[in-house]
C-alpha cells in the first residue's frame, strides 16, 4: 500500500491532485467506486473535511460524480464522446471496422514495442496472467474465455507502455466503435483453425514484450493485427456471399418463386 501524507498547507488541492494522477494513469478507472470517506481519509492522511473539500473540487472539475446512498465514482470519463453522433455513424458502418483495424496496427504495434522497453515487474506479470489466460481458454475450447482472454491482454500492453494518452484513448474506444469487431472476433474465436493462429500470435507477442525485446514485439503485434484485419475480411465476405445465395433463392423476398 501506498504511504500518502499531505501537508496541511492547500491540503484539499493536494488531495484532488493525487486522485487526478490515479485517474490519469489508469490506477482509478472510469465508473470505479471511491472508499467509504472515513477509509479515503485515513489512507491520505487528511481529516474528513479537507478530504470532502478535496473531493468537491473533483466533482466540479466533472471527474467525479456521486449518488445518495451510493457514494462517490469516477466519472464515465470518455464516454461523451463515443456517444457523439459522428462515431454512432461510424459504428453503424461495417466498413468502418478495416479502417478500425488499421489504425490498431499502427497504434498497438507501437505499444508493444514501448511495453517491450517499459514494462515494470508488475506489468509483466499482468502480461503473462493474461498469456496463461489464453492458454488455459484454448485448452477448454471456450470461445468467450478466450476472447475475453484476448482483450485482457491487449490491455496489460496500453498500461505497460506507460503513455497515458494512448492508454486512455484506447480504453476510449472499448464502446461502440469496437462493437463491429467484437462481433467478429466472436465468430473467429468458434474457427479452430483461427483460434490455434490467434493463440500463437498473442503468445509471439507476450514472450517478445517478456524478454524486453521491442523490434520483436513490434513486429509480432504488426503480424496478428494483419492477420485479424484479414480474417475480418474474409468473413465479412463470406457473409455477403450467404446473404446473396439466400436472396437469389426467395427472389430477394420479393419475388414468386415457385
Amino acid at each position: 500500500m501506498t504511504d500518502f501524507s499531505i501537508r496541511p498547507e492547500r491540503a484539499a488541492e493536494a488531495v484532488a491532485r493525487h486522485i487526478e494522477t490515479l485517474i490519469l494513469e489508469g490506477s482509478l478507472a472510469p465508473d470505479e467506486g471511491l472508499l467509504p470517506e472515513r477509509d479515503l481519509a485515513a489512507r491520505l492522511n487528511v481529516s474528513r473535511p479537507t478530504l470532502r473539500d478535496g473531493l468537491r473540487i473533483l466533482q466540479d472539475r466533472g471527474l467525479l460524480t456521486g449518488e445518495k446512498g451510493r457514494g462517490l465514482r469516477v466519472a464515465a470519463l470518455g464516454r461523451a464522446a463515443i456517444t457523439d453522433p459522428l462515431i454512432a455513424l461510424l459504428a453503424d458502418h461495417p466498413e468502418v471496422e478495416d479502417d478500425y483495424l488499421d489504425f490498431r496496427d499502427v497504434v498497438e504495434s507501437h505499444a508493444a514495442g514501448l511495453a517491450a522497453l517499459r514494462a515494470t515487474e508488475l506489468d509483466r506479470d499482468r502480461i503473462a496472467a493474461a498469456l496463461d489466460a489464453i492458454e488455459a481458454a484454448h485448452a477448454a475450447a471456450n470461445p468467450a474465455d478466450e476472447a475475453e482472454a484476448d482483450a485482457a491482454l491487449h490491455q496489460a500492453i496500453y498500461e505497460a507502455s506507460h503513455n497515458l494518452v494512448l492508454l486512455q484513448i484506447m480504453r476510449a474506444l472499448s464502446g461502440n466503435l469496437r462493437s463491429n469487431v467484437a462481433r467478429n472476433r466472436g465468430r473467429m474465436f468458434t474457427l479452430h483453425r483461427i483460434r490455434d493462429h490467434l493463440r500463437d500470435q498473442h503468445r509471439a507477442i507476450g514472450l517478445a514484450i517478456l524478454s524486453g525485446d521491442p523490434d520483436a514485439a513490434r513486429s509480432a503485434a504488426h503480424a496478428h493485427l494483419a492477420y485479424v484485419r484479414k480474417a475480418a475480411r474474409d468473413i465479412a465476405e463470406s457473409q455477403a456471399h450467404d446473404e446473396t445465395a439466400r436472396r437469389r433463392q426467395s427472389g430477394g423476398g420479393l419475388g414468386q418463386r415457385r
